[in-house]
């Protein structure tokens, strides 16, 4: 998944990216003004946008506002340090999904995050289902027919990604755009390489095939 964070405290800004790399597996993105984070967000397909709203350039709720009058149905978590009635009220109204105020706990911020996530992508629960395949979204594990699969950080986010979208074509160029950040150097077989390493892992034992290849559109997680 692929997040950007909004927010011109550099050092706040860096923690919660660290925070969802380290803990999550999220590529992350980070604007330090709301112009920029304006244009990022109308550029880049992103799975959540994380939104200060005292902001300069362009504030929160002007950003907030221009998304979805763009079209844009991503889902937006806001960070403010004002809890008036109002105020919440205002964004709300505005589109936005959720909101934590400042000071908050990292903890905290990252079940939210990992919640609007899963409800952008049509999922409730947090562990998510494809025939005998268990994903935990909360602790990052993955189990086949109950036993425990031990997958590297980028085979387990390019195997939840695809248990977001079950049944559904998925093209390379998707994946590459929503796992990995502005930072990567791109190589053309990065995604064929740990989708090899996912079927090796998963299926070498015999049972049924879960990755599809649709050669010329893209890969198919369905059992």
């Amino acid at each position: 998944m692929r997040v950007l964070i909004i927010e011109d405290e550099a050092r706040l800004a860096e923690n919660v990216a660290r925070s969802l790399r380290e803990s999550a597996g999220y590529a992350v993105d980070v604007a330090l003004d709301g112009e920029e984070g304006a244009f990022m967000a109308e550029s880049n397909p992103y799975d959540l946008v994380i939104l200060d709203l005292m902001l300069p350039k362009l504030d929160g709720l002007s950003v907030l506002q221009r998304m979805r009058d763009s079209g844009s149905a991503v889902p937006v978590l806001v960070l403010t340090a004002r809890d008036e009635k109002e105020s919440i009220v205002a964004l709300l109204n505005a589109g936005a999904d959720d909101y934590v105020a400042k000071p908050f706990d990292l903890g905290e911020l990252l079940a939210r995050t990992k919640a609007l996530i899963r409800r952008g992508k049509g999922q409730s629960a947090a562990v998510l289902k494809v025939s005998d395949l268990e994903i935990n979204t909360a602790d990052l594990s993955v189990r086949r027919k109950g036993k425990l699969v031990s997958l590297t950080a980028m085979e387990y986010r390019v195997l939840e990604y695809l248990a977001h979208r079950p049944g559904a074509v998925v093209p390379k160029t998707e994946l590459l755009e929503h796992l990995y950040d502005f930072n990567w150097e791109r190589f053309s077989n990065v995604i064929e390489v740990y989708v090899s390493g996912l079927r090796r892992k998963l299926e070498d034992s015999g049972d049924t095939k879960l990755i599809h290849t649709l050669r010329g559109q893209g890969y198919m997680l369905r059992g």
